[in-house]
């Protein structure tokens, strides 16, 4: 007599998750180079024609390089690195459109240089504030991420009071104490941003802890 036949429930096993490599070094290592420079234009080290020695590296490595840190950030589910390293790399996009395109159209057009500057300032107080609140968030991630934003929203509230206060002819001098300041805080930003960026690929190289991080 036939035995009956037995009936199993086959089991698919799931799709492996695609496994995305780290962008955060990238993102960091953008933005840290892109920093340095400028800041050390900002602090008069060099003269304020060296500024245009940035425009390649904020377009294409602080701005282009970090945005795509930040998309793999989306595809990593970490909503902090995804925010951050898009709108960072946003910034220096539209830096690169400000000082190129945006301000030489509104000096050539003749406009009021006071006005221009300050124009410049609130669109560094945006960026004060965003840092800021990134900065409260950044609070849960480690404490080499946390020094990055903190010393960053101390660079950006400096410039901005500098852009404020700057008289046409300090600019023209370039000579204003708060924009150096924000220079000076701004390399530190920059070693801070390397730091971070050297251990996330030192570490995952050596598949150990070489740089400490400091989680929080």
């Amino acid at each position: 007599m036939a035995m009956p036949e037995q009936k199993t429930d086959v089991i698919t096993p799931p799709a492996p998750a695609h496994r995305f490599a780290d962008p955060g070094p990238l993102g960091l290592a953008g933005f840290a180079a892109t920093t340095f420079f400028l800041s050390v234009v900002n602090t008069n080290m060099l003269g304020p024609s060296a500024q245009t020695s940035v425009f390649g590296l904020a377009l294409f490595y602080g701005g282009i390089a970090q945005l795509l840190g930040g998309l793999w950030e989306f595809a990593n589910n970490n909503t902090f690195g995804a925010v951050a390293f898009c709108s960072y790399g946003a910034f220096w996009l539209s830096f690169w459109y400000l000082v190129t395109k945006a301000v030489p159209a509104e000096v050539g057009s003749k406009a009021n240089i006071v006005d221009i500057l300050h124009g410049v300032a609130l669109y560094l107080l945006c960026w004060t504030i965003f840092t800021a609140y990134m900065t409260i968030a950044a609070s849960r991630t480690t404490g080499a991420v946390l020094a990055v934003f903190v010393l960053l929203v101390l660079a950006f509230a400096a410039l901005t009071i500098g852009f404020f206060a700057e008289s046409p002819a300090a600019f023209v001098a370039n000579n204003n104490g708060w924009i150096r300041l924000g220079g000076w805080l701004g390399i530190v930003t920059a070693i801070a941003a390397w730091y971070a960026s050297a251990a996330g690929v030192v570490n995952s190289t050596f598949k150990k802890t070489v740089f400490p991080v400091f989680p929080l």
